[in-house]
């Protein structure tokens, strides 16, 4: 892309922006990381906790679901409740970097930085 008055974009400008969005990314993975969702399953019989980095940290069980006779029961409902908590840490990861990606130029690229062939 080509500036005003017809010069190339300022480099250091532009190396600052990227700065700025690296450190904002990394602030964001920070905020991430550190923060706990959780999903469950059979009306809250199961529960599982995760971080917005996808690390497993709880399961709860309440006690009258297990049935020795019937572990592939429990079994489901664990594998509902940990699948139900991985969907709502994609969520907020989504959430949590669509604004920074968005000045990537939206899909991931170099758009939002000015670089010529940028949209």
């Amino acid at each position: 892309m080509v500036q005003p008055g017809g010069g190339m974009p300022d480099m250091q400008q532009i190396l600052q922006q990227a700065q700025q969005m690296q450190e904002q990314l990394a602030s964001a993975q920070e905020e991430l990381a550190a923060t706990e969702v959780s999903g469950s399953s059979g009306g809250g019989l199961v529960t599982a906790v995760v971080t917005g980095g996808m690390e497993l940290k709880d399961v709860t069980i309440d006690p009258s679901v297990v049935d020795p006779a019937d572990t592939e029961t429990l079994s489901d409902l664990v594998v509902a409740a940990v699948r139900d908590a991985m969907a709502s840490a994609q969520q907020l990861s989504e959430e949590k970097f669509g604004p920074l990606t968005s000045g990537l130029g939206g899909g991931g690229g170099l758009g939002g930085l000015g670089l010529p062939g940028g949209m």
